[in-house]
């Protein structure tokens, strides 16, 4: 069973963040992270009471902020009954031991156990469950022994500890037994999406990925373009589970739109694993629409940890169209930044405005390779005849005594498959 929510949806516990600046680290860089993570925080259904800085030559190997600041986040935590501590940072299992023997009846966690926690919140599917609970096993197994004394009690139980076992020993087991089980049946989720996948290949139907930032308005503009009616909210990681939904462009033509999870700065390698089965959506489309909070004067560094996890998910050379979002809030000097020579639009998800010019933009992107092209088809290959009018735009239809002559606009892969068949 996974850690239960730090936060319950009745409670609205305070917190302190604590944020550390190491030696030669970009401090504009820290800050920006400090600023999500209170957002995260938000979205969690906690409160910031205040926040703790430092700046160190390196983290402190027992506590990362040093006895000094323990002492300091001590006394805050039990003069204002503080309950939790959040660290921007990834700490290690003793770290979070040390710190809450220190502090005393004040939980720690990190920026990744916050993330993991959000995660749980916002899934809604089977898969999306499957997968949080796994990620959060595997960050918890060898962080057990920071949760308390009870954990390490000795405990007897017929055919559940041999003589002498911990009960710490004994979670472990059971984690790791439960996370074998989760492991199999993510395998097999992963084998069916796969299948899903070289179904729509075959279907020929041009595929468009949905990426970007965490709360950068994609869920919203797959709503207003498809009425797709899934959750779109002013948080972050409101949608985990990708949505895929028809959209007819101004041709007529058909494509196929795919929300997918947010991307965050500092995302741990082992989430983007995690999730690798949902986020390989972007790896497989044809083509990209990056999102940009236009509104968020951090929309600069979001392009290039957006750009960073796409090379990571093998998708940094795909064909993308960068839309600037939220233009509806975005201050008058903004400007555009995207690379040289690629195609971007500004709109608003919210009010239409620029959508027209988005839909211009996705027809260019899926037009891009196609090629009017004449085939002669044998009377016996009828199936090539319908497999043209299913994935090319088929512009006449002349039956001869040779065959049957037929002019399409068709895209490499199509035009490969007719030609292959044909030899």
């Amino acid at each position: 069973m996974a850690e239960e929510n730090i936060f319950k949806k009745e409670e609205s516990p305070k917190a302190v963040l604590v944020s550390v600046f190491l030696k030669g680290e970009d401090e504009r860089e820290n800050e920006a992270s400090l600023g999500e993570l209170e957002q995260l925080l938000k979205t969690a259904g906690g409160e910031v009471y205040g926040v703790m800085t430092q700046s160190r030559e390196t983290p402190d190997v027992r506590t990362y902020i040093g006895e000094g600041k323990v002492e300091e986040l001590k006394e805050i935590c039990e003069n204002n009954e503080i309950p939790l501590v959040v660290f921007d940072r990834e700490l290690s299992p003793s770290q979070i031991r040390n710190l809450e023997k220190e502090l005393e009846n004040v939980r720690v966690i990190d920026r990744t156990m916050l993330i993991l926690d959000i995660f749980a919140l916002h899934a809604v599917s089977g898969e999306g469950k499957l997968q949080v609970e796994l990620a959060q096993l595997k960050y918890t197994i060898p962080r057990l022994s920071g949760k308390g004394a009870e954990l390490s009690r000795l405990g007897g139980g017929i055919g559940t500890r041999g003589p002498g076992e911990s009960k710490l020993e004994s979670d472990k087991r059971h984690l790791k037994h439960r996370i074998a089980a989760l492991e199999a049946q993510a395998e097999e989720l992963r084998k069916n999406r796969s299948t899903m996948r070289r179904q729509r290949d075959r279907s020929g139907i041009f595929k468009l990925a949905i990426a970007g930032y965490t709360n950068a308005g994609k869920s919203t503009l797959l709503n207003f373009l498809t009425d797709a009616g899934i959750l779109a909210e002013n948080k972050l990681f409101a949608t985990l589970d990708p949505t895929t939904r028809k959209f007819e462009l101004p041709s007529g033509e058909e494509i196929l739109l795919t929300d997918t999870v947010g991307f965050i700065r500092n995302l741990p390698t082992h989430l983007v694993k995690a999730f690798r089965s949902t986020l390989d959506e972007v790896a497989y489309c044809d083509a990209l629409l990056l999102i940009v909070d236009a509104s968020d004067p951090e929309y600069k560094n979001q392009i290039a940890v957006t750009q960073e996890l796409l090379g990571d998910l093998e998708a940094g050379s795909k064909p993308v169209i960068y839309v600037f979002n939220k233009m509806d809030n975005a201050c008058e000097e903004f400007r555009p930044c995207a690379p040289a020579d690629s195609t971007y639009v500004t709109i608003s998800a919210k009010t239409g405005d620029g959508i027209e010019s988005l839909k211009e933009a996705m027809e260019a992107v899926v037009s891009e390779g196609k090629t009017k092209e004449v085939f002669t088809l044998p009377p016996s290959r009828g199936d090539l005849l319908n497999y043209l009018y299913a994935n090319a735009n088929v512009l006449d239809c002349d039956y001869t005594a040779e065959g049957t002559v037929v002019t399409a606009v068709v895209d490499k892969k199509t035009k490969g498959f007719i030609n292959k068949a044909l030899k």
